[in-house]
């Protein structure tokens, strides 16, 4: 029901609560019977580990592996050579992988949980006409809730009693003003959740004042419960890598099976024995599968997550990391992630103009008197608007504790709504009396008579009120929240009714705002340089949020912005329109970020969403990647995400986004080497076949050459540093990995690697071999394609030249090569890898032809990057 809209008896009566002794304790332990407990429930069974492990081989890409795996033992099997080294290597990076994602999934889900632990433990409610203080989880639709300052709200209901009271309700509406809550007004059914002001929401805590509340919901049926049910519908989105890898291991499975097919054809058509070319081709097609892929991402996201985490960010899933570096838009809440979500008072100025120093401090005086800020644990504590109001007297020299001490609160007019101001009585230290009002300008301006200019008060005719009129609307328009002050002298002690509050003193007005975090205007430019539109989405006021926009740069001329009004009337596609050139979303409910982030998202965009309140959760889940404050976040918010800023620095995503960036490079560069390298092998062996020549490499030559060049260069090639011109490049657009000639230059490459290999065999079999067995040949192909490998991971260090580069700038890729080379060097001079591997030791002459062509990808890949850069530029031309 539109609790709202109802009258406070009428609830009353819906509900059948009694206004002077609550429920009775059998009808409550009926309800509670009936209606379940005040929890949020969780949906569908924790899956066990051995299901979540098994759910981790679901992947293309490692059943690809395991049919690789299968077919090893069975070629090993058939030769009887008992050789199951590739068997073992491939099960373990599989069993490896999917430990670690077993590992991931388990801290994964903890969103609804946290969700849970939000109620308070306890609650004061009227049972039969005596306060009693239940577990939460006990209160019932109906119960009669004793509210005061300090309490957490564990359920939803209509206020029925309010003196003065205030909650702090951003973690569910994203409001970062105090709400004051009024029990004899009624909204319209549309009134929007942050302005239901007759309402109190569970997950929100009572500020200043007491009051009470009849609960109209619990558990799933609160606004919290419906952003947990919002939650428990969002799926975990598949980051852009994912559904690359998977692509590209589709791609790799379709091109092994055609190698397969082609080659087995070919065998029949040359007219050799069918079994033997079937095992022939299923082993060629097991070496075309780069089988060190998976684990080799997965170690370059697992080293990225600890140099991300030594820079602020928590890493929750693996593959987001590198999501991070392609994000297009990022979407940030404005409360508290980018700004302070603290009220600081920025302007103080005298009744018709700028206040000076003496005339501040008195100002600012009457505020932190009239005020019901109190002192907890040696520090300021109260409602936002009157903390900061006190903090700005304390930060002028001026101490609201002695000032409540030297001049105790006599008497007092409490703040309401409807009056829109307080009033506090003081004995003065010359032994008379005073009286101070503190509330909107436009309600004390006409009960003023006279203003304070400068030590003077001067007549507070029509021209003066039009000076402070305009004062008042110039800090508005700033959108500042606008506090005014006023004072009346007494001889004696007057009652404290409204007449005490005519004929006043008007001293000067304060103008707060909730300031944008200092480091999040440089954040928002460097967004803006590596091409990402930042877009602020909030639940506060359209200007409030205008304003802040417009100093962080996010809002730019010309801008527009939205509010969940505007946007609730929009269909899906409108909405995706829309959100493609909307920079600002104001007084938007949780369900509206989840459709901003869903409409960014049909519009093409790979969204990264910032947040830490309760209301972020359900976006943050559906968003490519989400972010959750690791300070001021909630845990539902660090729940539902995919990096936790430890710092709660804006300004952190932007060092998270360059990072990003380096990762998703190192991934391209490993995937090209190792791409190139198993195309280069398979060229070689179809290349031999189809010139007619023997087999230039045994099985296990050509395994050894997976196990040696297929891991250690490319995961050192994942160590490779951000490069520096990662930031001033727009997000990438591609949607395949083989995007922006890579394809090209790995089929070009690996041409040059088989032809290289196949070049010396040739010269081997025909110079040295003399036509007899082939083994020297066979050798120095051996070495050739090994070497030539170690040799090409230079050239995928960067796509610019290799010497304008440090050639051997990264350490990991140099031990790499220098492990690699001395494994190959072993295998064709040691005796006993020579019985094992086929190979004979080679003579000088053989060896300078050998690491003649070994080298020769250097000026080779050289050339090629000289050519598409001279293209480029001819293109950009």
């Amino acid at each position: 029901m539109e609790w709202w809209t109802m009258e406070a008896k009428e609830v009353r009566q819906a509900l059948g609560t009694d206004q002077a002794r609550g429920l009775t304790r059998q009808e409550a332990k009926r309800r509670l019977e009936e209606m379940g407990r005040n929890e949020l429930a969780q949906s569908g069974g924790k899956r066990n580990l051995l299901f979540r492990f098994l759910a981790q081989f679901q992947d293309f890409m490692i059943l690809l592996l395991l049919g690789a795996a299968a077919v090893s033992v069975l070629l090993s099997w058939h030769r009887g050579d008992g050789e199951y080294l590739d068997a073992v290597i491939i099960m373990v990076i599989v069993v490896f992988n999917a430990l670690l994602g077993t590992i991931q999934e388990s801290k994964a889900e903890k969103a609804l949980e946290a969700l849970k632990n939000m109620s308070a433990p306890t609650a004061s409610v009227l049972r039969e006409g005596q306060v009693c203080r239940i577990p939460a989880a006990e209160v019932v639709p109906g119960d009669l809730v004793l509210l005061s300052a300090g309490d957490y709200i564990c359920a939803d209901g209509r206020v029925v009693e309010s003196n003065g009271m205030k909650t702090e309700e951003s973690a569910v509406t994203g409001e970062s003003m105090a709400v004051e809550k009024e029990s004899d007004r009624i909204f319209p059914a549309d009134t929007p959740l942050g302005d239901r002001k007759n309402m109190v929401l569970s997950g929100g805590y009572v500020l200043s004042g007491r009051g009470r509340m009849v609960v109209t919901a619990t558990g799933m049926e609160t606004e919290v419960g419906r952003i947990a049910h919002l939650l428990s519908q969002q799926e975990d989105s598949e980051t852009p890598l994912q559904k690359k890898l998977a692509r590209t291991g589709q791609l790799l499975g379709v091109g092994a099976l055609a190698i397969c097919a082609f080659i087995f054809c070919l065998g029949i058509l040359q007219q050799k024995p069918p079994f033997q070319m079937f095992m022939t081709s299923v082993s060629l097609a097991v070496a075309a599968i780069p089988e060190g892929l998976p684990a080799i991402v997965t170690i370059v996201l697992a080293l990225g997550t600890q140099r991300l985490s030594k820079r602020n960010t928590i890493v929750r899933r693996l593959p987001a990391v590198e999501t991070l570096g392609g994000a297009e838009v990022i979407c940030s809440d404005k409360t508290g992630t980018l700004t302070q979500n603290r009220m600081q008072v920025k302007m103080v100025t005298g009744g018709t103009k700028g206040a000076d120093q003496k005339q501040k401090e008195r100002i600012l005086t009457f505020f932190a008197l009239c005020s019901d800020c109190r002192m907890e644990k040696g520090k300021l504590a109260g409602e936002p608007t009157e903390l900061a109001l006190a903090e700005a007297a304390l930060a002028e020299g001026i101490s609201p504790e002695e000032l409540w001490r030297e001049m105790p609160r006599e008497g007092e007019i409490p703040f309401s709504s409807a009056r829109k101001r307080m009033t506090t009585l003081h004995r003065t230290e010359e032994g008379g009396w005073i009286t101070v009002t503190k509330g909107a300008p436009e309600y004390l301006l006409e009960r003023c008579d006279y203003v304070m200019e400068g030590d003077r008060q001067a007549a507070f005719d029509s021209g003066r009120k039009s000076k402070a009129q305009l004062q008042n609307g110039e800090m508005a328009a700033k959108a500042l929240r606008v506090v005014a002050a006023a004072f009346r002298l007494w001889d004696r002690k007057p009652e404290m009714t409204e007449e005490v509050e005519r004929h006043m003193v008007f001293a000067g007005m304060a103008g707060m705002e909730d300031p944008p975090r200092k480091e999040a205007m440089e954040a928002v430019r460097l967004c803006r340089q590596a091409g990402i539109r930042p877009v602020m989405i909030t639940g506060d006021h359209v200007l409030t949020a205008e304003a802040v926009a417009s100093q962080l740069g996010i809002l730019e001329k010309g801008g527009s912005s939205m509010t969940g009004a505007q946007l609730e009337a929009m269909d899906e596609e409108a909405l995706a329109k829309a959100a493609a050139e909307c920079s600002v979303f104001a007084r938007v409910a949780p369900e509206h970020k989840v459709r901003i982030v869903k409409a960014l998202q049909k519009a093409g965009y790979v969204v990264a969403m910032t947040g830490d309140g309760v209301n972020d959760a359900p976006a943050l889940k559906a968003a490519d990647i989400g972010c959750a404050m690791g300070k001021s976040g909630t845990e539902v918010a660090k729940g539902a995400s995919d990096l936790i800023l430890t710092d709660d620095n804006f300004a952190t995503i932007v060092t998270a986004v360059e990072e990003g960036r380096g990762i998703y490079d190192n991934i391209r560069k490993a995937v090209h080497f190792l791409l190139s390298s198993n195309i280069g092998e398979i060229l070689t062996i179809l290349g031999a076949m189809v010139l007619g020549w023997q087999t230039p490499l045994l099985p296990i030559q050509l395994l050894w050459v997976n196990l040696v060049t297929d891991s250690l260069p490319a995961v050192a090639l994942g160590l490779e540093p951000v490069e520096k011109d990662c930031m001033c490049r727009p997000p990438r657009k591609e949607k395949s990995l083989f995007s922006g000639g890579l394809g090209s230059s790995i089929l070009v490459e690996g041409l040059m690697i088989g032809m290289l290999a196949l070049l010396a065999f040739g010269i081997g079999y025909v110079y040295f071999d003399r036509g007899g067995e082939g083994t020297v040949g066979r050798t120095m192909a051996f070495a050739v394609l090994s070497l030539s490998q170690l040799v090409h991971a230079f050239n995928m260090r960067s796509e610019h030249s290799l010497f304008r580069e440090r050639p051997l700038g990264n350490p990991w890729l140099v031990g790499a090569f220098l492990a690699g080379t001395l494994l190959q060097c072993g295998a064709i001079t040691l005796p006993f890898c020579q019985k094992i591997f086929g190979t004979a030791a080679l003579d000088g002459t053989q060896w300078l032809a050998t690491l003649a062509l070994a080298f020769a990808p250097l000026p080779i890949v050289e050339l090629e990057k000289l050519l598409r850069k001279k293209r480029g530029k001819t293109e950009a031309e």
